[in-house]
């Protein structure tokens, strides 16, 4: 069954659909409930009182008999502690009621039923009612119709459009209620869509993640990604920037030399070895920039993998490389596994190690695995970095040393910026404190269990 026009009814909002998803219950229930309060409960209420009332008048009209007086006078006499007021008239009442008089028709066809000789029942009044009876025939004169009427509460409960007054403004309360609730609920939502949208189309708007449990957790994950997103763009300036500043040296150079050989004699051997210098320096600069790049991207998954052996293994290749590292303590247990990605904590911990020997002359290592967190510690004996150049130092092409440069075989400012990044990817963090065992620097990959 085809039900695409049901969807072309259904409101496009959010507001929309969730008013409909909340109000239409009410409303159903609402309906049902005063269907079911009608037909069944007040009904049948209806139909007791009738039934009990027309044995009164039954019971009011056999004493009335001939309508002579002393009928007349013993009928009254029972009808007035009954509250019924007793006339003999000369025809039947009119057979009428109100359109809003719900138990009007219960009432007439149970006194038409129980009081066979009931002419009329007049509910216009819906105070009182009027009942004609007719006379039944003595000798050969014809008995006078007799009218009887009583307080309308007798039969029916009284106001029964109190009930639906009181269901009406309960509901239209509620539903006020529920829609300044509801609005409330939304509005962190329309926040979150704005302050995307608008990041969307480059603009920053400030936003709190607010509201329901489930809006905040996905205003923090907007705000992270939009700080992530944020951070790629800078680094992916800083690097655009980087590129073209720190290949110039070495191209220059390059091409300086190129220019200064000449056609006619062959090139001595340490014009060769310059220029093959600067090659591997081109190369080496590009390889940094690919590790940056490669770190950015962060597409291999993390596994759970025993932590310390790692941290061993690359301590071993570091050393085999020629690199003064020892490996001075781990803690914890040796078996104990850590979800992290291995190419990328390793070339972070291989950054952090490079840093400690150039500007050092050794660096130790140390990992530690606790219940909540792992650490890698790495270990220098250099100058050091001043406690407030510190968040500097990590961000990328950043040297905090200006005679470190290409001539002398510096880096190009990223070994700690991919460590952070690494750290960053882990859920976990890069920190730069004093040396224990010296007096240099100590940098901390602490990333959660």
């Amino acid at each position: 069954m085809d039900f695409s026009w049901l969807k072309k009814m259904m409101p496009n909002r959010l507001y929309g659909r969730a008013a409909l998803i909340l109000f239409l219950p009410v409303g159903v229930v609402s309906l049902v409930v005063t269907v079911m309060f009608l037909q069944r409960h007040f009904e049948d209420v209806t139909r007791q009182m009738t039934d009990s009332m027309a044995l009164e008048l039954a019971l009011v009209a056999d004493l009335a008999g001939d309508r002579s007086p002393r009928s007349l006078a013993a009928a009254n006499a029972v009808a007035a502690p009954l509250r019924i007021d007793l006339a003999v008239a000369g025809g039947p009442v009119p057979e009428r009621r109100t359109f809003i008089d719900f138990s009007g028709r219960v009432v007439i066809a149970r006194l038409h039923d129980q009081l066979p000789q009931v002419t009329g029942v007049d509910l216009s009044d819906l105070r009182q009612v009027r009942v004609s009876l007719a006379g039944s025939a003595a000798g050969a004169r014809p008995l006078p119709a007799m009218v009887m009427e009583f307080p309308r509460r007798r039969v029916s409960a009284s106001n029964p459009h109190q009930l639906l007054v009181l269901l009406l403004g309960t509901s239209l309360l509620m539903t006020g209620i529920a829609a300044i609730f509801l609005r409330n609920q939304l509005r962190p939502i329309q926040r979150l869509a704005r302050a995307a949208e608008a990041f969307g189309r480059g603009r920053i708007e400030p936003y709190r993640p607010a509201g329901a449990v489930e809006v905040r957790s996905a205003g923090a994950a907007f705000l992270d990604m939009r700080n992530r997103i944020e951070r790629q763009n800078e680094q992916r300036a800083l690097m655009l920037s980087g590129v073209g500043h720190d290949l110039r040296t070495p191209l220059t150079r390059l091409k300086l030399g190129l220019s200064m050989l000449s056609p006619d004699l062959p090139p001595e051997p340490g014009e060769i070895a310059d220029m093959e210098r600067d090659v591997s320096d081109l190369k080496r600069l590009v390889d940094a920039f690919l590790d940056h790049a490669r770190d950015a991207a962060q597409d291999a998954p993390a596994e759970p993998q025993p932590a310390l052996p790692f941290v061993t293994a690359v301590v071993a290749d570091a050393h085999r490389a020629g690199q003064n590292v020892t490996l001075a303590a781990l803690q914890g247990d040796a078996a104990a596994e850590v979800t992290f990605r291995a190419d990328m904590l390793r070339r972070a911990l291989e950054n952090l190690i490079g840093n400690a020997v150039r500007y050092g002359s050794r660096a130790e290592v140390e990992a530690a695995i606790g219940p909540r967190s792992f650490r890698i510690s790495v270990e220098d004996d250099g100058p050091g970095i001043p406690p407030e150049r510190r968040d500097e130092a990590i961000r990328p092409f950043t040297r905090l040393d200006p005679s470190r440069n290409q001539d002398r075989g510096g880096g190009v400012g990223l070994g700690l910026s991919i460590a952070a990044g690494v750290a960053r990817a882990h859920g976990g963090q890069l920190r730069l404190v004093d040396a224990v065992r010296s007096t240099g620097l100590r940098a901390e990959i602490v990333i959660p269990r």
